[in-house]
């Protein structure tokens, strides 16, 4: 087939052309715009899984949706190497500068886009940050330098000048389980806030599967302020969709053994499933079908592909005690990639505390995370399996 033409679309974050199997978690997030707009409670959505699955795709859908209804968004990426508030201030600016100019009569938008400046002079004292905004900073406002009042005031503000104008503001943010504890803490305070006055305000986010314990670690009453949702691996006849239907969109079909085989060794995995139509797609001759043989071809193209880019970097970025320790739970791990500590520690002959650093490293690195009391988990799909059959080469 024509690789210009391939219509797969793998990468970091990179919608895919099918979005198959989210439609759930989709509609129920137009409700929750629906319900806050209108002055009704809903909590924000919380988005957990491992790498691959397209989280942060779904993010960018719910920004999406939000944007289409006229609301104030932000998407951030969580950086442990930052101050919080410098991310959201950036991230902010230029859907306030829209607002700024759809609403240019708004006393109330004035008035909290002037908080918006006093916040975003504390995350950058150059004034760098809300360039486009040309208002005097609102002092006493957002501008205490403590991130939970700060953030919590120009929510308030914020979606109090939204709510005129029949819509709310959006803060999403991705990879959360990297924000420091006491970040976690301010976001939480503030989204608690912004509810507790019935604002159309939400938060979002995304992160590894121990992002809920996280959450709660830092508020007790984060595990009743986000509604929870785990995204996973898809349905085989979902799968089938995310591979089909962009290729009968070109008028190419796939021959039911090509599709079968090629849905089982993506596992179901949407970032595996767009790798394998990719790799599957420019291998095939040109026609108007894809066959058997062209899907094993393929499919061995795929598995050299996420080697070298999916695995690969994160192995290699691994120092040689982290990569004994990985290999352990290679050895030990289950179908789902959990292991519990105690047994890596057995093979490898030491105690827990004596692997502590290396875990908590690992953890950091976001190659493992801690899957329930006293178990670990792999946050990549298939590691396990990379690892025995590549970790000697």
């Amino acid at each position: 087939m024509d690789p210009a033409l391939n219509p797969y679309a793998p990468g970091a974050g990179q919608r895919p052309p099918e979005l198959a199997g989210r439609a759930t978690e989709l509609a129920g997030f137009d409700v929750t715009l629906q319900r806050l707009a209108a002055g009704r409670a809903d909590r924000g959505v919380v988005l957990t899984g491992l790498r691959g699955v397209g989280k942060t795709v779904l993010l960018e859908e719910f920004r999406s949706a939000a944007e289409r209804r006229g609301w104030v968004s932000a998407f951030v990426e969580a950086d442990p190497g930052k101050p919080f508030r410098l991310p959201v201030a950036r991230a902010l600016t230029g859907s306030l500068r829209a607002a700024s100019l759809r609403h240019r009569s708004s006393a109330r938008l004035r008035n909290a886009l002037r908080a918006f400046r006093s916040f975003s002079l504390t995350a950058s004292l150059d004034g760098s940050v809300g360039i486009g905004i040309d208002l005097e900073p609102l002092g006493g406002r957002a501008d205490s330098g403590d991130l939970e009042l700060d953030l919590s005031e120009l929510l308030v503000d914020l979606g109090e000048a939204a709510s005129e104008f029949g819509a709310g503001v959006l803060l999403l943010v991705d990879e959360m389980q990297e924000l420091h504890r006491a970040d976690l803490a301010a976001l939480a305070g503030a989204t608690h806030r912004a509810n507790r006055l019935g604002l159309p305000v939400a938060v979002c986010g995304a992160g590894l599967p121990n992002l809920p314990t996280l959450l709660t670690a830092a508020k007790t009453y984060s595990e009743r302020l986000f509604a929870y949702r785990q995204i996973g691996a898809l349905a085989a006849a979902e799968a089938e969709e995310a591979l089909r239907r962009p290729a009968a969109a070109l008028g190419v079909s796939w021959q039911v053994g090509a599709l079968d085989r090629a849905v089982r060794s993506a596992g179901g995995y949407p970032y595996f499933l767009q790798v394998l139509g990719k790799m599957i797609w420019d291998t095939a001759p040109p026609g108007e079908l894809i066959s058997a043989t062209a899907s094993e071809e393929g499919i061995k193209a795929a598995r050299v592909d996420l080697r070298e880019s999916f695995y690969g970097p994160r192995w290699d970025r691994a120092t040689p005690v982290q990569r004994t320790y990985l290999m352990a739970m290679a050895a030990e791990a289950d179908t789902d990639g959990t292991v519990p500590s105690r047994a890596v520690a057995d093979r490898l002959g030491k105690s827990q505390k004596e692997l502590s650093t290396t875990r908590e490293k690992l953890i950091r690195q976001g190659l493992i995370y801690p899957a329930g009391r006293g178990q670990v988990a792999y946050a990549l799909p298939g590691m396990a399996d990379f690892i025995r059959t590549n970790a000697d080469r």
